[in-house]
């Protein structure tokens, strides 16, 4: 299945094109998840590699995975140092009034027995901050470069719903729902000290193309 999908790979990372509607982490569903396929990422070390970060079930793109624990714990550190670069790419139901900026949204976990949890954005919720910018926009959608400058459950979806106040299409959470999620992990940097950095571009998937964006 990943034989296609392996985007950077080295004695210490594997980046992977994961596809949308793979869970990282076992599901309740138990349907199958990337921790059920991580014997196909080895490439002949004995030791499985380890997700480091996570992407929602729909959304597709860069995964970064170790493959030793030295390498995990100089990711975790970048990831905690803030360092590491993201670039994401979502189609919106509709176009910004700007073609540029930044998102200042700090971000909360709610509940309900109804609805069961999402994310809000909340004054005295976790810092979140996304910059943005507008690549294309054709048919009342507008297609987005979304880079996250914090790593918040739900961040870019949210910040696109609440702090542009146009959601996600597809969004079954923030927004109208529909048949994908129009979100995709598209670029990953991560520095590394007297080393290269980790560096992966995902293609964007045919669903983005289906809706008439990234053609040229």
């Amino acid at each position: 299945m990943f034989q296609d999908r392996v985007l950077f790979i080295d004695g210490e990372a594997i980046v992977i094109d994961k596809p949308a509607g793979l869970p990282v982490d076992r599901p309740r569903d138990r349907s199958t998840s990337l921790e059920d396929l991580l014997g196909e990422l080895t490439f002949g070390f004995r030791r499985l590699p380890v997700a480091m970060h996570r992407l929602d079930r729909d959304t597709s793109g860069c995964l970064l995975l170790a493959r030793n624990p030295k390498a995990m714990k100089r990711f975790a550190q970048a990831f905690e140092a803030g360092i590491v670069e993201k670039r994401y790419l979502a189609i919106l139901e509709g176009v910004p009034a700007d073609q540029s900026g930044m998102i200042d949204l700090p971000l909360a976990k709610i509940s309900s027995a109804e609805n069961g949890w999402r994310m809000r954005g909340d004054p005295k919720g976790k810092p979140a901050r996304t910059r943005w910018e507008v690549l294309e926009s054709r048919g009342g959608r507008a297609l987005l470069a979304f880079y996250p400058e914090t790593g918040r459950t739900h961040q870019i979806r949210i910040h696109a719903a609440e702090g542009l106040g146009i959601p996600i299409t597809g969004d079954p959470v923030y927004g109208a729902g529909g048949p994908a999620v129009m979100l995709h992990a598209e670029g990953l940097t991560i520095p590394r000290e007297g080393k290269p950095p980790v560096e992966a571009h995902a293609p964007l998937p045919v669903r983005f193309h289906n809706l008439g964006f990234g053609r040229d």
